[in-house]
């Protein structure tokens, strides 16, 4: 065999190498990282639950909030009146805008 003979299979058996230690340590990285995906997705599902939960009791808050002001006008009558006004000046702004569209 020449010299360029042992220098192409040299070249070959340590590219094959190379490439074997590199794809056996991704695949080696893949596995890892695939076991701690059902962790990671675990926990993004609780992160999320507990955000709608909490946006629910502050939705809530708020309806109960409007309704508490709602109760206190109805006790009121002159604010009972103003709420009246408002809703029938809503009505006839809502009826313009329909005839303008």
């Amino acid at each position: 065999m020449s010299n360029s003979d042992y220098l192409i299979k040299a070249t070959v058996k340590k590219i094959s190498e190379r490439l074997n230690k590199t794809f056996i340590d991704k695949i080696e990285e893949a596995t890892n990282v695939a076991q701690e995906v059902p962790e990671i997705l675990k926990k993004e599902i609780e992160d999320l639950k507990d955000e709608i939960i909490q946006e629910a009791r502050r939705l809530e808050e708020i309806d109960n909030d409007d309704n508490f002001r709602q109760q206190n006008a109805s006790s009121n009558p002159k604010m009972q009146q103003s709420l009246e006004k408002i809703e029938s000046i809503k009505t006839s702004l809502e009826n313009l805008n329909d005839l303008l569209d």
